[in-house]
């Protein structure tokens, strides 16, 4: 019989994954390898060679060389961060998959999620070996799939922020062991992380006398903080919104 810990509060990726609304833009970093894993890498433009804050990046099921997620790496990187965003995905995202014959989402999910688990380890400590120093301050975002990368790192002294947008694939178990700021961007219309799971989620952060802040935004839908729709200007707002205040709590714990 499951435990409390393993009660399910975000659930796996569903059907609202897999909407998008591909965004317009250039984006201004560059692809490379660390640690053995294909990354997208966002400079800060002031600061090419100084590392004093870096953001770990977990995308979504759109994967990091997704226009979209790239233009919010981009974003936090003009803000002075440098932006490492992992490919997890091993250069299999969902766009690759969707329309094909016999495609079901759950399927492809499952394995995914346990290979990321293998991966995001050596990656991060590969990122460290290459950018860290003792001064550096890291970070965590995740959106959706990212979100269990991002509560792991929350669990570790030397994350000094974190936080999630309209994740997936979480548990209560999630929530007990955080030990660092973190903080969610959540979506009313979210049958991945509804509403009765975010307060449940609450509640423990409350018991563990964590640090914490929520973010909910009437009448958007999962996905808003990488695949909004510009056209609709409650989903351009909520998303320009997420990442304003995330980079806000990044800037309290990090700077």
């Amino acid at each position: 019989m499951a435990s409390s810990k393993d009660h399910v509060l975000a659930g796996a990726p569903g059907e609202c994954c897999m909407r998008t609304v591909q965004h317009i833009g250039v984006p201004r970093g560059i692809a490379e390898e660390i640690g053995g894993i294909n990354t997208y890498i966002s400079h800060s433009p002031e600061k090419q060679d100084k590392y004093d804050q870096i953001i770990l990046f977990f995308p979504d099921v759109f994967g990091p060389f997704y226009i979209n997620t790239q233009l919010v790496a981009d974003y936090f990187a003009g803000k002075g961060y440098l932006v490492v965003v992992v490919d997890y995905l091993e250069g299999d995202p969902i766009q690759a998959n969707m329309g094909k014959p016999g495609f079901e989402l759950f399927h492809w999910a499952g394995p995914k999620r346990d290979r990321a688990y293998e991966l995001v380890p050596k990656w991060i400590e590969a990122v460290k070996a290459r950018y860290g120093k003792s001064t550096t301050k890291y970070a965590a975002l995740g959106y959706c799939f990212g979100g269990p990368d991002v509560l792991e790192c929350a669990t570790s002294d030397w994350i000094s922020a974190a936080a999630i947008a309209h994740p997936a694939f979480l548990n209560e178990e999630h929530f007990t062991t955080v030990k660092r700021p973190l903080f969610l961007s959540c979506a009313e219309i979210d049958i991945t992380f509804p509403r009765d799971a975010r307060h449940r989620a609450e509640e423990i952060l409350v018991e563990q006398k964590a640090e914490y802040h929520f973010q909910l935004f009437s009448g958007v839908r999962h996905g808003f903080g990488c695949r909004a729709d510009p056209e609709v200007p409650r989903d351009k707002w909520a998303k320009e919104q997420s990442a304003l205040a995330i980079l806000s709590w990044f800037d309290r714990f990090c700077r």
